[in-house]
């Protein structure tokens, strides 16, 4: 789950679109919200508009939103027994599917009404008696799911190796390819792809690696993904200057 957020205000108040997206059957839901809703309305609508359709599901995987770190929300998601996944930052194929459907929404869906979007909703509801009729087609197409879904991971994972780092390694951390941005003084396909090289000093999970950052990097969030680290085979003497660079927390920084 994730959202939408800058849109025109609705003469409803509302100005952001919370997307929402069923792993599993692939369906997507896009509900109206407003900026100034709390957890607690968040909830209320996650009860209403997606526990009546899918009960309750095992993982939801967001960002680090200030909704989905709250103690509320852990508190609920904890008692319905759920576990909450947080994506790692500068890292969108965590959640891959709720990003492609952002773009979607944001370029292809229709829009019949830049004055008030939020009234023409397209719902499809699937009552209990449709899906006990049905109960047996249901069963078919989860079951084409879960051997297509199969199938592809392992079509992917063929030519992968895992990547693995030990505590004290050295590593370089790879910076975000942005157009228009420049850096170490070089800006285009000369530009360097990486800083560092960085100490790993703990791992986090399977696919994560906390990093000894400078000070000056203090706003950038010491956890990465491991496809953005490269090992350091040997420790050079000298390393490229950024203590005159100012890096954004998303690790570019604008041409100066």
């Amino acid at each position: 789950m994730d959202f939408i957020v800058g849109l025109p205000r609705t003469p409803k108040g509302y100005d952001s679109i919370w997307v929402i997206i069923d792993r599993f059957t692939k369906s997507a839901h896009f509900i109206p919200v407003k900026t100034i809703y709390h957890a607690k309305t968040y909830a209320e609508l996650y009860i209403a508009r997606i526990f009546s359709l899918h009960g309750v599901p095992r993982t939801i995987t967001s960002d680090r939103d200030s909704l989905f770190v709250s103690r509320f929300w852990k508190h609920l998601q904890t008692a319905l027994g759920t576990n909450l996944i947080h994506s790692l930052a500068y890292h969108p194929q965590t959640s891959g599917q709720v990003e492609r459907n952002l773009l979607t929404t944001q370029a292809g869906r229709r829009c019949r009404t830049p004055l008030n979007w939020s009234e023409p909703e397209e719902r499809v509801t699937f009552g209990p008696v449709l899906v006990t009729q049905a109960e047996e087609q249901v069963k078919l197409i989860h079951s084409h799911l879960k051997r297509a879904q199969s199938r592809q991971k392992s079509y992917s994972d063929k030519r992968r190796r895992p990547l693995v780092f030990q505590k004290g390694d050295h590593v370089y951390l790879q910076v975000s390819p942005m157009k228009g941005v420049h850096r170490f003084g070089v800006k285009g396909k000369l530009a360097p792809r990486y800083i560092g090289p960085f100490k790993v000093t703990e791992q986090c999970g399977s696919v994560a690696y906390r990093l000894q950052l400078p000070s000056h990097l203090a706003a950038v969030h010491d956890v990465f993904h491991v496809s953005q680290l490269k090992k350091c085979l040997r420790v050079p003497k000298e390393v490229v200057d950024m203590s005159q660079i100012q890096i954004e927390p998303d690790l570019t920084y604008e041409e100066l």
